[in-house]
């Protein structure tokens, strides 16, 4: 992978470490499996590599794809030196925190049970979509201008692109 960034996340948890790197390609982070669990489950680093090797065990008796995505990507250890280590991407990751029963865990799986429930209003009616981008903007102050010259530019975005495609 070109351009990679090595980062370390410590507001996704309450403070605590987890390892992460930016795949600028797939334009996605990949976070430390290790790590995840540690925080999840309260237990140090040797506690959590055991949980994941019996995590592991037990996904891929329930047929879980989980596992299979998992990619080893070097990552720098307390000790300086940098070692492979398992990662997940964003999606993963979200998908191992339901994996885990840990009351920590708990206010993510509420966190992603409500949005996949705002996205399904969504598709039944999408103004609903449009209304959420237009708070997010205006909670971050950009003027109602701009806002819909924003909308607007996706819009015309989104004709160019489907006359490009036409086109070939």
């Amino acid at each position: 992978m070109k351009q990679n960034k090595l980062e370390t996340f410590s507001n996704l948890f309450e403070g605590k470490e987890i390892r992460s790197i930016w795949n600028s390609e797939k334009e996605d982070y990949y976070f430390s499996v290790v790590d995840v669990i540690s925080v999840l489950t309260e237990s140090d680093y040797s506690k959590a590599i055991n949980y994941w090797k019996w995590l592991k065990g037990k996904l891929n008796d329930e047929g879980s794809k989980l596992v299979s995505n998992t990619n080893q990507l070097k990552m720098k250890a307390k000790d300086g030196k940098y070692y492979k280590t398992d990662t997940l991407d964003t999606k993963g990751i979200l998908r191992l925190i339901e994996s885990i029963p840990s009351p920590k865990a708990e206010q993510f799986k509420l966190l992603l049970a409500n949005l996949g429930s705002e996205r399904i209003d969504e598709v039944f009616d999408p103004e609903i979509a449009i209304d959420r981008a237009v708070n997010y903007y205006r909670k971050r102050e950009y003027s109602d201008k701009w806002i819909k010259d924003r909308l607007n530019g996706i819009v015309n975005r989104k004709q160019l692109t489907d006359v490009w495609k036409d086109g070939e």
